[in-house]
This record gives C-alpha cells, structure tokens and sequence, in this order.
C-alpha cells in the first residue's frame, strides 16, 4: 500500500508581479520590442507540507512568505510552477473543488485587531464560516471550541462584540474561526506579532496545543526566528523569493549550512545583558527583486563569497534521516570534500 500524498505540496512555485510603468515606458517598449520589468515575489519554491506538521517560512520582510501564502489560499494566481492539495493539481480544480479547499485551508490573520468584523459578536464571528460552507449551526459546536482555545466559560464570551476584548482574546476568536470548519491546514501569518510578548507566548503554546489536538497541519509565517524555532518542525528560510535552507528546526539551529541561516540564528535576541555573542557578519539591505543578481542572490551581503557564487547554486538534498536542502555553493563545496 502506497503512502498518502502530502497534506499540501509545492513544486517550483513562482508568482512575479509586472512592475507598474508609465505611458512612456510602454511606448517605449512596444517601439523597441522591449519587454515589462517583473517583481519576482515568489521565484521557484518548493516543499511539502505533511499530515499534522507544522512547517515555518521565515526571512526579512520583502522576502516574500506573505505572497507565498497568498498565492497559497489563492488570492493570487500562481505564475508558474504548481501546487498540490492531497495529491491534485489545484490548476485542475473547479469551483466546487475551491470551495472545498477553502473550507479545509484556513487563515490566521497577523492583525487580531483587524481581522474580525466589528459589528459581529462572537457568536456571529464563529457562525458565519459554518453558514458559507453549509455546515449546520450547532452552539453547542461553537461553545466547545471557545473552551478549546481557552475563552472560558463560553457563555462569557458568545454576546461579546471584538471592542470588548483583549487582542490576544481577538487572537483566541480568529483560531476558533479557523478551526471550526475542521480544517486540514491551518495558514498562520505572523499571528503573534502584534501582542504583547506574555500574550505571544500564551498564543503560540495554544497553536501547538491545537495542532496535535485537532491533528491539523500548519503553515507559519514569520519574521521571527525565536518563534517558529519553538513551535515548527521544520523550517524553510526564504531570501528573495527563493527557500535557500530547508531542514528540520534543530538541525538548522544547531547546524546552519547557508551563511544567510547562520546569521538570522546570531540575531535571536538572548535575555541576559552580560551575554556576549558573536554578531552576523551581514551588511547592507537585500537586493532588488526586480533585477536579480547573476548567481547566488546572497552572495553581494555574503561574508563568505567565492568566485562561483556568480554562477547559480545549485540545490542539495540530503537523504537518510535529515530531510535537508540547501541552496548555496560554499555548502556544495563542504559537502563535496567531505565526500572524498
């Protein structure tokens, strides 16, 4: 008997946005035969996303994990490349097959302050996702999952409107929103960057509780690398549009391969002021995503550049136990010696 595909799949995902240009750029163009510039947001990513795991993407803002994931729920259309849910193609999905995966794919939004309509009182919040997907009302439901993301008693909390709560409350509401349609994987964007930090860590123990609970596999999207370290069991790490390392977390913290990995891992905050570490040896901003760099999209802030870094590196997979890829050519040429 064969296994079962992942729960959600990526095979060289892109989504490039053409650059908004001026009436005289586009003249010029169709003159010359030039072509319009492209933002390549997300540029070649893949991975796969298992039953009950939770996977974080992380980088620097404009690295583009929030495109990722928009593209991912389809609020954009992919460029190239495909995505695969239970094993389909989603390009051969139909409007029923969309509505399905909506209902199995839900979002946990960065912004608990924004996210959930004003008017709506708890109740209604967590009504409304049943009454779309043609589930049938049951308060009962909805009272088991405020008690399952800690709002309890729930009759506390169903009449509340969202002016009448905490924001790490309104995050305990937008989770039980998503989990009420039981979904198969959850889409978390960053939801723990706006609260305070006892509340952030409240709101992460409360994620994890929740995926084995439910069974429920998950996405996390973070600028945060303390955060997703704690609660994924893998991670991918995204510069320009592109994973550079993926890995289960504790080899990747223990065991970075590419220096960009290396120097998000020195910037974790340490809570003792007489703590002494070594910095990242990284300058400068990232590159423009519209004109790539020729080769390794690093190697202008790489502390450890070589003449190869211009040609483009190629990605390494490695089997056995450590499911673990890295895109870089100082990590090809380690690999390589270590080999002979």
């Amino acid at each position: 008997m064969s296994e079962s595909p992942p729960v959600l799949e990526l095979r060289s995902l892109e989504k490039h946005f053409k650059t908004s240009s001026g009436l005289l750029n586009t003249a010029v163009n169709r003159i010359t035969g030039g072509t319009p510039d492209y933002v390549r947001a997300v540029d070649g990513v893949s991975m796969k996303l298992e039953k009950n795991q939770v996977q974080g993407v992380i980088g620097e803002s404009g690295c583009g994990k929030t495109t990722l994931l928009r593209t991912l729920i389809g609020i954009y259309q992919p460029s190239g490349g495909e995505m695969y849910f239970h094993g389909r193609p989603v390009s051969e999905f139909d409007k029923a097959d969309w509505k399905d995966f909506r209902r199995q794919v839900q979002l946990v939004f960065q912004d608990p302050f924004n996210s959930l309509d004003p008017k709506f009182t708890v109740r209604r919040t967590l009504a409304e996702p049943l009454e779309i997907h043609g589930i049938e009302y049951d308060e009962a439901r909805i009272a088991e999952m405020l008690e399952a993301v800690g709002l309890t008693p729930p009759e506390k909390y169903l009449t509340r409107f969202p002016s009448q709560l905490s924001g790490g409350e309104k995050q305990r509401v937008s989770i039980a929103r998503g989990l009420i349609t039981e979904p198969d994987v959850i889409l978390a964007d960053e939801p723990a960057s706006m609260l305070d930090v006892s509340t952030q860590a409240e709101i992460l123990n409360l994620l994890n509780r929740l995926t084995d609970e439910f069974g429920v596999s998950m996405l996390y999207i973070s600028h945060d690398l303390s955060t997703v370290s704690y609660i994924c069991d893998m991670i991918n790490v995204m510069y320009l549009g592109r994973v550079v390392e993926q890995a289960p977390t504790k080899e990747l913290i223990v065991d970075p391969k590419h220096p960009y990995t290396e120097a998000l891992i020195k910037s974790i905050p340490v809570p003792d002021p007489h703590y002494v570490r070594d910095r990242p040896d990284v300058d400068g901003e990232p590159g423009d995503p519209i004109n790539m760099p020729t080769g390794c999209r690093f190697k202008n802030r790489c502390p450890q550049r070589m003449d190869v870094c211009d040609e483009k590196p190629r990605d390494i997979e490695l089997g056995g136990d450590v499911n673990r890829t890295v895109a870089c050519h100082l990590y090809n040429e380690q690999l390589l010696e270590g080999a002979q």
